[in-house]
């Protein structure tokens, strides 16, 4: 399968996975920062104080991502690096840590993708109220405009948000994610404040940006299947829930009838105000994919025992407000080391879908990958495993494109080894190898193989 020239294949990752650098430099502490310091909210208790120590490490990573000839990195700028305590000025050491790593991936022929938000909100924002505050939003829209028109002269690509649903619903709701809320009706709020944030930066980035730059969002995209014939109205909730509680608005300009009758017994929908929706609608050259399994559900008869669950950590609260009688299901396998099933069927699926739902938006894959249980044999990381699941994802993504889904790349999710949010450093999904004790890096046999695949451009099992 030839891989189109103008196809992107590149790599991501996300600020508070990989820097450390916690507490240098002028940088106050994220939700992430107060959550995994809490007992009992993540793996071991792990934090992000060191990661992977990119922050430190930015040349020496920059020449390994030349080294694999990566197209593009996405990453992501943390709030409270740039703009400690979510407002007012810029901090020019923070500042100066993404100029230095985007003028460096310029020199090395890399194109720059930055993303606004990945989940770190300044603490001071959420002791205000957090995003089940319109006010957060607003905040929001001042620290892009300020961070673009400082980087908004080489930055190719801008993303406002990274899988709101995650910082909405895992966040405010199931309280498995900072900062581990557990209330339904402040989950919405958020999801809505969520989406008004990427509506009122969208402007802004096209005002403050020098350089034409494309402009999108990313969504992590759930694919739900059917696990019987009556169990259509549980996959059409988790979709309103999951996907189309933030496609409606954004791409649409308005939400489902049928979310909002769902949550009707959960929320008024009184934080969505005039205007908003038509604010959240500006247009946006790209659409970020990122998909990593699928769900199975059906109707829960509220007698029998759950025999499943949705794939995202539990921490005594619901991610699906009005859905309670929905089932997730045990996925079949293969399954990854986060015991998710491995379905590139489900992804090729999914562009297709998005194409024929909204066929005059380009898309993007931005994240893709897999965990395993890497280990260092010999200086080698022998990870079979994931080389045949990025093969296929990236396959199916290809197939989506012939038949006419408009796909311009594919980043595989990750380019290290990282703090994997409440799993700590128990899990690894990088196509580098990371000693967390020494901070050496491995390119994995995966990260050799994807390498090729630039440089062929032409995809062989």
């Amino acid at each position: 399968m030839r891989i189109p020239s103008d196809f992107l294949l590149g790599a991501a990752t996300a600020a508070y996975q990989i820097e450390g650098a916690a507490h240098q430099d002028g940088r106050t502490s994220s939700i992430w920062d107060t959550f995994s310091h809490t007992p009992g909210r993540t793996w071991n208790g792990d934090t992000g104080e060191v990661a992977a120590d990119h922050y430190h490490r930015l040349e020496a990573d920059l020449d390994l991502m030349a080294s694999l000839g990566l197209e593009a990195y996405r990453f992501s700028i943390s709030w409270p690096r740039v703009q400690p305590g979510g407002s007012g000025a810029l901090n020019d050491l923070g500042v100066a840590f993404y100029s230095r790593l985007v003028d460096g991936l310029l020199a090395r022929g890399i194109r720059p993708i930055a993303t606004l938000y990945h989940w770190d909100l300044p603490q001071e924002l959420e002791d205000a109220g957090g995003w089940p505050e319109r006010d957060t939003a607003e905040r929001f829209g001042e620290y892009a405009a300020r961070i673009v028109e400082v980087l908004g002269d080489r930055v190719a690509m801008w993303t406002t948000l990274n899988e709101p649903w995650c910082s909405a619903f895992l966040g405010y709701g199931s309280g498995s994610h900072a900062p581990g809320r557990t209330n339904g009706a402040s989950a919405l709020a958020a999801m809505h404040h969520l989406n008004l944030a990427h509506g009122i930066a969208v402007p802004e980035i096209r005002r403050a940006a020098r350089n034409a730059p494309q402009v999108s969002a990313t969504l992590n995209f759930h694919v739900a299947r059917a696990r019987d014939e009556n169990a259509e109205d549980a996959v059409r909730r988790i979709d309103a829930l999951a996907n189309r509680s933030f496609t409606g608005p954004i791409l649409n300009g308005d939400y489902p009838d049928d979310l909002i009758l769902d949550t009707a017994g959960v929320t008024d929908w009184q934080f969505v105000r005039s205007g908003d929706l038509e604010k959240i609608s500006a247009p946006i050259d790209l659409l970020g994919v990122n998909y990593y399994s699928t769900v199975t559900v059906s109707e829960w008869d509220g007698r029998s025992p759950r025999t499943g669950n949705d794939g995202h950590k539990g921490a005594g609260g619901s991610p699906w407000p009005g859905s309670e009688h929905v089932e997730f299901h045990p996925q079949p396998g293969p399954q990854t080391d986060m015991g998710w099933n491995i379905a590139p069927d489900a992804l090729e699926e999914l562009l297709l879908r998005l194409h024929a739902e909204h066929p005059e938006q380009p898309l993007l894959v931005t994240e893709n990958g897999a965990a395993f249980r890497d280990e260092v044999v010999d200086g080698r990381v022998r990870d079979s495993e994931r080389e045949r699941y990025i093969e296929e994802h990236l396959a199916a993504t290809l197939r989506a494109r012939e038949a006419g889904a408009d796909v311009r790349g594919y980043m595989v999710w990750s380019l290290l080894d990282n703090f994997e949010w409440g799993y700590g450093y128990a899990k690894r999904f990088g196509i580098v190898h990371v000693d967390y004790d020494s901070q050496v890096r491995t390119v994995k046999d995966s990260g050799r193989r994807f390498a090729s695949w630039i440089q062929s451009r032409e995809l062989a099992g």
